[in-house]
């Protein structure tokens, strides 16, 4: 039997769902995996670097009524809370990846696996972190980053071997669907947000996905893991949705060729990655026309296999959660846990 502590960088929606499901998955894991876990730290904003040495009560902790007390910094926090896993769940910086690749270093440093739902320390600094981590003999992975629990970097890692991706499409981004499609119905661009906001898949501020930032940093990262590419943010073409109006959706769903904020890569013959974000019309016969409210897909074209779509139905919070307890199931299913 194998026990973990566990701690979590960020305790918003995801990181409340992946409490909860450790709660219902208990005995599943520990009948099934050998695994037994307690929670020793959180850390927000608002509730500061609440470590301890014991196990942290979950059902006080997911009440908001927990008490444990506050360490001064990262380094205090780890030190008092000893965490065999990090979750990451810090809100998204696309212009640095800061502060979460600083926390995630110090915590690899710390002797800790690291799983993160955050997809800009991937484009700024997956190198670095990943060899600390097999330094440190320990995982960092991000399974959660791209379709909530639908596998892309696994399915690559673990069931294409020696497969060249020539390029892909995808729809990444369940806001902006909500959005065209409510304006598609003939309601405002404010109403959309409402809407997308009242369904649990919009932030308060939903700018990075309106004007395109959340997709193109799933663009980055996949091209940095998958096709072993560098691209920045700033080389990728974006355009996001402000400038459509209801009529120009309107007309386009009639014609059968509607309107998707569309994220494409293609491999040039240098091995450069040209890319792009931006608003398109697509054809009834795409592989992602059927993709819809808030669900995401990707497809992927080959050389061992002319298509391969992965769709990501309907994903919820506990969809997100679900990759980054798969991502930690699958480290322990590696022999990197501590009897």
């Amino acid at each position: 039997m194998k026990h973990y502590r566990l701690c979590f960088l960020g305790f918003g929606n995801v990181g409340r769902a992946l409490a909860r499901l450790f709660v219902s998955k208990s005995v599943e894991l520990r009948d099934n995996y050998g695994i037994e876990w307690e929670i020793t730290g959180v850390a927000t904003r608002r509730m500061g670097w609440r470590a301890s040495d014991e196990a942290i009560d979950v059902t006080q902790l997911l009440a908001g009524n927990d008490q444990t007390n506050s360490e001064a910094d990262i380094d205090s926090w780890l030190a008092r809370a000893k965490p065999d896993v990090v979750f990451e769940t810090t809100s998204l910086n696309p212009e640095t990846g800061q502060p979460a690749i600083e926390y995630m270093r110090q915590s690899l440093q710390a002797g800790a696996h690291v799983i993160t739902a955050n997809k800009a320390p991937i484009v700024y600094a997956y190198d670095e972190l990943n060899q600390i981590a097999l330094a440190q003999g320990k995982r960092f992975m991000f399974e959660a980053t791209v379709l909530d629990s639908a596998p892309v970097f696994s399915l690559f890692r673990e069931t294409l071997p020696a497969a060249k991706v020539r390029g892909f499409s995808a729809v990444f981004n369940s806001t902006t669907n909500v959005i065209l499609e409510t304006m598609e119905a003939g309601r405002s661009f404010a109403e959309g947000v409402k809407t997308a906001q009242d369904l649990g898949v919009a932030e308060t501020d939903p700018s990075n996905d309106i004007e395109g930032w959340d997709s193109i940093m799933k663009v980055c990262a996949i091209a940095r893991v998958i096709l072993r590419t560098p691209l920045l943010p700033k080389e990728v073409r974006r355009e996001g949705i402000r400038g459509l109006d209801s009529a120009t959706l309107q007309a386009a769903r009639a014609e059968g060729t509607p309107f998707k904020l569309l994220s494409r890569a293609t491999v040039n013959t240098d091995g450069s990655v040209t890319a792009s974000v931006r608003p398109e019309q697509i054809s009834a016969n795409d592989p992602l026309a059927g993709v819809r409210g808030t669900s995401l897909a990707i497809h992927f074209e080959l050389d061992m296999i002319p298509g391969l779509t992965i769709v990501s139905h309907r994903p919820n919070l506990q969809s997100t959660a679900y990759g980054l307890l798969a991502d930690f199931i699958n480290a322990d299913k590696r022999g990197l846990g501590t009897d």
